[in-house]
């Protein structure tokens, strides 16, 4: 080869070293940003809840299962449109104490409204159900 093709050949491989470098740098700074990002979301969430429309909302019948787990809760309340987020849910129901030793999940059929915070959809299944007057 002559040492035109090999400066070319030089310069060419220079090019696609430092292409592949940035390609790589951007990704990874597109990734810390998504994962800031969601992350501040979630703490959000966790730390701040609000209900997930305005007062007076809609009243929900929700009914728990004998032998429910606090996740599978989550899960209901999230599909029913009560809480934004199932996870931060749980780690709620950690903060206070819900399906632990002491207020464990009980069995039930509870009204709930969907302006309600999260903080406030765990006081009320905590409390449990109350027994009716005769």
């Amino acid at each position: 080869m002559s040492n035109t093709t090999n400066e070319i050949n030089k310069v060419t491989g220079t090019i696609i070293r430092v292409s592949w470098k940035l390609i790589v740098y951007a990704l990874a700074i597109l990734f810390l940003y998504e994962g800031a990002t969601r992350g501040y979301q979630f703490g959000y969430d966790v730390f701040y809840s609000s209900g997930m429309a305005s007062k007076p909302g809609v009243d929900m019948r929700v009914t728990i299962g004998e032998g429910e787990k606090v996740a599978d809760i989550g899960a209901a309340l999230e599909r029913g449109g009560l809480i934004k987020n199932k996870y931060a849910f749980f780690i709620q129901s950690l903060f206070y104490d819900y399906g632990g030793s002491e207020h464990p999940v009980e069995a039930g059929t509870y009204i709930l409204n969907n302006s309600m915070t999260s903080k406030e959809i765990i006081l009320i299944l905590r409390e449990g159900m109350e027994e009716p007057e005769e």
